[in-house]
């Protein structure tokens, strides 16, 4: 199966994360950049055609590589995904034309067959999506001209339609390979019949356990005062002024993702935005000014552009209030102080972290922090997140980290110490001690089992004709049908 060999072998990563097709849910894929192939009819004929007369003009017409169901591979999408790898230092050495065909073959089928199963993905999603990356790409690039030239688009308006193909067929793939796993699971006996099938029993690097409890500085009244009377300002000469509240955002929002695009964002009630800013922006009337409202971001106010049914499109200012020199110093005095206590022993380390850790997540579990790609307490050191594996590579079991400063989603500064709870050195697989990982290593190769029997069933009855030198490519999946 192309999707196993590419999952294992390669490493492709997009050069802007919106522009992506997932290859696999329920692996740890690799991402790539793809075109979206026009659709055509199944028993089109197809051609390759070097040059094409349109009135004076005549231009070179892509080669096509394979026709998978109603979509089309070209000669140019292979190139372009090339281009983006390279683009970012990534090595191609061993990386082919039929791997990269193979790949793209198996996005194409998922796609068709999500649209033969009914599976219905709402414009107005795939257009807020679209909002986002834009707002992304040109916080990246700079500028929206230099986004044009990149994927080499006259008008923003060229480039949405064509971000709008490739996300519509991007999420009709993803929905597709969730349904087909989606009711997939392992019982207890499967996991203990694969642990026991096992010819090689898997090494489970050193992990840990951590507990941590961090001090936030306060921010006093006064400052977070400021910031509304601030953003009061600005609706009041909004609204009185005609001034424009594009032009504020772009001056003075300190959200970085949409400043520089006068704060516009495009908003469902299924988006991922926080609860207290998807209560006032839905509220709202069109040409609607709110009052400044708090966020765990800061402080925002929302003016309403359009409503287009169950979609906003909205722009937004942030104003983000400063702790002072005073409560910096008062937080760094406190964390001291817990630490030196819970040296001491006079202090237990979960007991504090309940009483004075301002981190809601952990604080209630005296702490303890989640691996959030497992589910469970254990983080494998080589898997670590690289900035907490500084923090807690020289630990031993039971100690506790000097003070160490971080900053939150806004820039401001916190400071924590951590803990290692536990120390579990490098092992081979325990079915005991590793049940939740060798549970989803035999859960992730029913799903690979499932994937490759839908795979051999619709490539035998869907439409796939494949072209040119990419029919002597060995794939794992019977693209060329005899």
């Amino acid at each position: 199966m192309q999707l196993k060999i590419m999952n294992l072998k390669f490493s492709i990563k997009p050069v802007l994360a919106g522009l992506c097709v997932v290859l696999t849910t329920f692996v740890q894929a690799q991402e790539v950049i793809v075109t979206d192939s026009t659709s055509i009819q199944p028993d089109a004929e197809i051609k390759q055609v070097d040059e094409e007369k349109q009135g004076n003009q005549r231009r070179k017409v892509d080669g096509i590589a394979a026709v998978v169901g109603d979509y089309i591979i070209l000669d140019s999408d292979i190139d372009l995904m090339y281009k983006d790898m390279q683009s970012q230092g990534i090595s191609t050495a061993e990386v082919t034309d039929c791997n990269l065909a193979g790949s793209l073959m198996e996005n194409k089928l998922y796609a068709h067959h999500a649209i033969q199963d009914s599976i219905i993905i709402p414009d107005a999603q795939i257009n807020g999506m679209i909002d986002q990356q834009l707002q992304g790409f040109v916080q990246q690039a700079g500028s929206m001209d230099k986004i044009l030239e990149f994927y080499n688009k006259e008008t923003e308006e060229e480039l949405r339609e064509e971000l709008f193909r490739i996300n519509k067929q991007r999420q009709l793939a993803q929905q597709m390979q969730q349904k087909i796993i989606e009711e997939i699971e392992v019982t207890p006996e499967e996991v203990r019949q694969y642990f026991t099938e096992m010819e090689e029993k898997p090494m489970f690097g050193t992990e840990v356990e951590l507990s941590q409890i961090v001090i936030e500085p306060e921010i006093p009244e006064s400052e977070k005062q400021k910031v509304i009377d601030r953003l009061n300002e600005f609706k009041a000469d909004i609204l009185d002024n005609g001034a424009s509240f594009s032009t504020k955002a772009v001056l003075y929002s300190q959200d970085p993702g949409t400043a520089s695009d006068g704060g516009r964002i495009t908003l469902t009630r299924k988006d991922a935005f926080v609860k207290e800013f998807k209560d006032v922006a839905f509220s709202l009337q069109e040409g609607e000014v709110s009052d400044p409202f708090e966020t765990e971001f800061g402080y925002h106010i929302i003016q309403v552009d359009k409503i287009r049914g169950q979609t906003v499109e909205l722009r937004h200012l942030l104003l983000i209030p400063d702790v002072t020199n005073a409560s910096v110093e008062a937080a760094r005095a406190e964390i001291d102080t817990i630490r030196s206590k819970v040296i001491s022993g006079e202090l237990d380390f979960a007991a504090a972290a309940r009483e004075a850790s301002d981190e809601e997540e952990t604080r209630n579990e005296g702490g303890k922090l989640i691996n959030p790609r497992t589910g469970d307490t254990r983080f494998e050191l080589t898997k670590i997140d690289p900035q907490l594996f500084k923090q807690v590579e020289g630990l031993e079991e039971g100690e506790v980290s000097l003070v160490l400063t971080q900053q939150d989603r806004t820039g401001r500064p916190q400071f924590k110490i951590i803990k290692v709870t536990k120390k579990i050195p490098e092992h081979e697989a325990d079915y005991a001690t590793d049940y939740l990982k060798i549970k989803e290593l035999a859960l992730r190769d029913k799903q690979l089992e499932a994937i490759a029997e839908w795979q051999e069933e619709k490539i035998s009855d869907t439409y796939i004709k494949v072209n040119g030198k990419y029919r002597d490519c060995d794939y794992t999946s019977d693209w060329v049908k005899n």
